[in-house]
């Protein structure tokens, strides 16, 4: 080998020391990201929270570096508060916050606001199926003037029919929460309804659903307050829908989304992925 060469094969090796250096870096970096902490408030009436508690924590669990904290109540009306909203600093330590609770007949408007509070201030939100018919305060089916939980979930909605499937569709394709997300058909659900439009201003579509001849808005993203990024999905009803790997793919993108931490292409950015 002369002298030509033993410099080519030093650079070559010099390079790919560099470049295998830089990988380690980069990954002993994204291994010391800590978590995302989750707290998954769930439980109340009409639904199987017992079992989807357990199927959201461990699915978003194994798709995303996130911590997911279970505030469940096992109670099974719609007037009864989850425990956990009893504190003024309920949300503290928390990246996100997943609303899974249906509350219907929870009105204070005292409560709400406590409930609403960490959000104003800019706590991201994921919420989910019955947690968009929550917290009925009067008014709750004006079109004309939504309610504070209305406003929080960007989207007014006060119904919804038979249990049938849905076919969604997403309106959004280059929206990062459904970048290369395929169009789907879910099992028996519900359609829940829209009204004045369904979104409110600061309210972005993702997806429709159809069923029989009824379509409406079932996947969206709001900005609440000018601050707080809030997922939406009103899919979920049934348990078997909630362990569908397209329903857990969708909702992590949007908890991801939630917090800033999806990239364009609907990857996880580094360190968050799994």
């Amino acid at each position: 080998m002369n002298k030509l060469q033993v410099m080519i094969v030093f650079a070559l090796a010099l390079v790919a020391s560099v470049a295998g250096f830089t990988t380690t870096q980069s990954q002993a970096r994204a291994a010391d990201i800590k978590p995302l902490k989750v707290l998954l408030v769930i439980g109340g009436c009409c639904h199987d929270y017992e079992h989807q508690k357990d199927v959201l924590k461990e699915g978003l669990e194994k798709r995303a570096n996130v911590e997911v904290t279970l505030a469940y109540d096992p109670d099974k009306t719609t007037k009864h508060l989850n425990p956990v909203f009893e504190s003024a600093d309920w949300a503290s330590g928390y990246d996100v916050i997943i609303h899974d609770e249906c509350s219907a007949n929870v009105a204070d408007l005292k409560i709400i606001d406590r409930i609403l509070k960490p959000h104003r201030d800019g706590l991201p939100a994921v919420a989910l199926h019955c947690a968009l018919h929550c917290f009925r305060s009067e008014g709750w089916k004006n079109p004309e003037t939504p309610t504070p939980w209305q406003m929080f979930m960007g989207l007014q909605s006060t119904g919804h029919g038979r249990q049938a499937p849905i076919a969604v569709n997403y309106v959004d394709k280059d929206h990062p929460i459904a970048k290369g997300l395929e169009d789907w058909v879910t099992i028996k659900e519900e359609l829940y309804n829209n009204i004045a439009g369904g979104l409110v201003k600061t309210g972005h579509p993702l997806a429709n659903g159809k069923q029989d001849n009824n379509e409406s808005i079932v996947t969206w993203t709001n900005l609440y307050n000018g601050k707080s990024r809030v997922f939406a999905t009103t899919l979920g009803h049934n348990t078997e829908t909630v362990a569908d790997a397209r329903y857990l793919d969708l909702v992590t993108r949007g908890l991801l989304w939630s917090c800033g931490k999806l990239n364009d292409d609907g990857t996880p950015m580094a360190g968050y992925g799994k």
